[in-house]
C-alpha cells in the first residue's frame, strides 16, 4: 500500500463498523461453504435419496429450512449453493480484473495507436448491454459453471479496464517516473515498480466490487435456465422454486433463504469494498 501505511489502514478499517459488519458475515459465508459437506450430507441433494421425506415440508426440527417439492432438503441447498456462489463470484472477478488491468495498464502506458485500439475495443463491450451478450454468450457456450465464469469475465472486464486507464495515465506523468526513465529504466522495470504499485490499490478495491456484480450474474443466468444442471447454486434454487410454484403454494421457505443469501453477500461485499476504496484512495479519505 502506497497511500496509506498497514497500521493507518488496520486502524481505519477497524473504525467502520459497516465494513467490519460486511467483512464478518464473509467470514460466515465463507465458513459455512468450506464446512459444507460436515455441515449437510450432499445426499439430501438428490431427489432419489430423499423419496422417503415428505414433499413442500415446513421448517422443523427434522428439517431445518423445510423441504421442496422433490422432498430434498432446503437448507442443504442453501449450504452447498453458498459453495457456487462464491465460487463463480470470486473465480469471474479474477478474471475479471486480470484482463480489465491488463488492458488498462497497456493501454494507458503504451498510448498513441495501442491506446486508441484497446480503448476502442473496450467502447464495444460497453455499448453493448451486458445481460443480453451474458445470456446469448451462456446458450451458446452450454451449461456449465467454467461456461459461466467464462462468459462473466468476458462481459465485465471494460469499466475496470478504464479506470485502470485513467489511473496509469496519472501515474506515468509523474515526476519519478521521468526520473526513473532519464536514469536509463525499461519500460518493464517502470511499469513494474513504479506504475503497478501505486495501481494496486484500485485493482483491489475494484475487486471487491466485482464480486458481488459476479455473484449477481451467475444468480440471473441460473435463474434464467443457463446454469450449470448438476451443481445446486441460489440462483437454480430460485428457478426451481419459482418453476415449482413455491410462491403461489406460499412455500417461502423454498425461496426466501437463497434470496436473502444473496442479498446478505452482495451487501457484505458492497460494504467491504466500500470501506477499501474510501480508506485507499486519498481524495475520499480527505472527505
Amino acid at each position: 500500500m502506497t497511500a496509506v501505511s498497514r497500521a493507518d489502514f488496520l486502524r481505519r478499517f477497524r473504525r467502520d463498523r459497516l465494513a467490519m459488519f460486511g467483512l464478518a458475515v464473509l467470514i460466515l459465508f465463507a465458513l459455512m461453504a468450506i464446512l459444507a459437506p460436515v455441515l449437510v450430507d450432499d445426499d439430501a441433494l438428490s431427489a432419489v435419496a430423499s423419496l422417503d421425506n415428505p414433499t413442500w415440508a415446513s421448517p422443523s426440527g427434522d428439517f431445518l429450512l423445510g423441504t421442496d417439492h422433490l422432498g430434498r432438503s432446503v437448507a442443504a441447498q442453501f449450504v452447498y449453493g453458498s459453495r457456487v456462489s462464491l465460487f463463480v463470484g470470486l473465480m469471474a472477478t479474477i478474471f475479471t480484473i486480470a484482463i480489465g488491468s491488463i488492458v488498462g495498464v497497456v493501454a494507458g502506458f503504451a498510448g498513441k495507436w495501442v491506446d486508441a485500439a484497446l480503448m476502442r475495443l473496450t467502447d464495444w463491450f460497453l455499448v453493448i448491454p451486458f445481460l443480453p451478450l451474458a445470456i446469448v454468450l451462456a446458450a451458446v457456450l452450454g451449461r456449465g459453471i467454467w461456461n459461466i465464469i467464462f462468459v462473466i469475465s468476458i462481459t465485465s472486464w471494460p469499466s475496470t479496464a478504464r479506470l485502470v486507464r485513467a489511473q496509469v495515465l496519472t501515474v506515468k506523468e509523474r515526476l519519478y517516473v521521468d526520473r526513473a526513465r532519464a536514469l536509463g529504466a525499461s519500460q518493464l522495470h517502470v511499469v513494474r515498480r513504479h506504475v503497478l504499485p501505486n495501481v494496486a490499490p484500485l485493482i483491489l478495491a475494484s475487486a471487491t466490487l466485482a464480486v458481488p456484480i459476479s455473484i449477481l450474474t451467475e444468480t440471473t443466468l441460473a435463474f434464467l435456465g443457463l446454469g450449470d444442471p448438476t451443481q445446486a447454486s441460489w440462483g437454480k434454487t430460485l428457478e426451481e422454486a419459482f418453476q415449482a410454484g413455491a410462491i403461489s403454494r406460499g412455500a417461502w421457505w423454498y425461496y426466501l433463504p437463497a434470496g436473502l443469501g444473496i442479498v446478505a453477500v452482495v451487501l457484505a461485499f458492497t460494504l467491504f469494498g466500500r470501506a477499501l476504496e474510501e480508506i485507499l484512495d486519498p481524495r475520499l479519505r480527505e472527505r
